[in-house]
């Protein structure tokens, strides 16, 4: 069974920044489309930003464009999430998932993911 642990939430101040790290155990996901999510409060999951399990291709939510960077490590089996000019808009529980398939593409549907993280806070206040 994989799983998945996110780290790095926290409290940050408008315009901060902070990095995400999905740490990956179990078996190996190095090949598999991981995919960054988050929720707010009363809102709908959505997708935030995803890698192709060959790394070949990413993807980001056009909120988060020019701000959010994802960047894999096969070596530490961790994907990583790099947040600048965090905004207020950006305050929401972030997760990560793995999608069950190697060299899976990129999608930005929960549904297209097989194992989750538990999350992590992210609040952005000043």
């Amino acid at each position: 069974q994989l799983q998945l642990v996110e780290y790095g939430g926290g409290l940050v101040q408008p315009g901060g920044s902070l990095r995400l790290s999905c740490a990956a155990s179990g078996f190996s996901s190095d090949f598999y489309a991981i995919g960054w999510f988050r929720q707010a409060p009363g809102k709908e999951r959505e997708g935030v930003s995803c890698i192709s399990g060959s790394s070949s291709s990413t993807n980001y939510a056009d909120s988060v464009k020019g701000r959010f960077t994802i960047s894999r490590d096969n070596a530490k089996h961790t994907v990583y999430l790099q947040m600048n000019s965090l905004k207020t808009a950006d305050t929401a529980v972030y997760y990560c998932a793995a999608r069950n398939l190697v060299f899976s593409r990129c999608v930005f549907e929960p549904e297209g993911y097989d194992y989750w993280g538990q999350g992590t806070q992210v609040t952005v206040s000043s």
